[in-house]
């Protein structure tokens, strides 16, 4: 009983599907799966490194610029005191610098953490892109062999 079987080989040396077992037609989705996840997952880590380094740079630069206007703020701010002081109390003109400084920190506080609010987080937008691409194709070829 020597059956001949004829396969469709696909050039690669990879013999098509109808050509294969149930068995290994198993073993080739679970493979196939197993790549198509650890492939997506990598993407995902880096594109998130790629987003931290820069976030991390941007956040460095940032900081160094936000020393110097402190720096700046904290000797205008004593020119303020000084100047008022020639006008009134010494004490009286740092009260109220300090008051005012206090009101404008604080609307500032809240605008700022109003806006953080609404910032986006840094998904990885492109590897969720993928993987919602692959899941639609993933249901359409089901509901085509349904």
């Amino acid at each position: 009983m020597n059956e001949t079987r004829h396969t469709s080989d696909t050039g690669g040396g990879t013999p098509a599907a109808a050509d294969l077992s149930t068995v290994q037609l198993v073993e080739r989705l679970t493979q196939q799966v197993s790549t198509l996840v650890r492939t997506e997952v990598s993407s995902a880590l880096d594109e998130v490194k790629s987003k931290g380094t820069k976030l991390g740079v941007g956040i460095g630069v940032s900081g160094a610029g936000a020393l110097l206007l402190f720096l700046g703020l904290a000797t205008l701010v004593a020119t303020a005191v000084l100047g008022l002081a020639t006008a009134l109390d010494p004490w009286l003109a740092a009260l109220i610098v300090a008051v005012v400084l206090l009101i404008v920190g604080g609307i500032l506080a809240k605008v700022g953490a109003t806006k953080a609010k609404k910032a986006v987080p840094p998904a990885p937008a492109a590897t969720v892109a993928s993987v919602q691409r692959d899941v639609e194709t993933v249901q359409n070829a089901r509901k085509a062999h349904s």
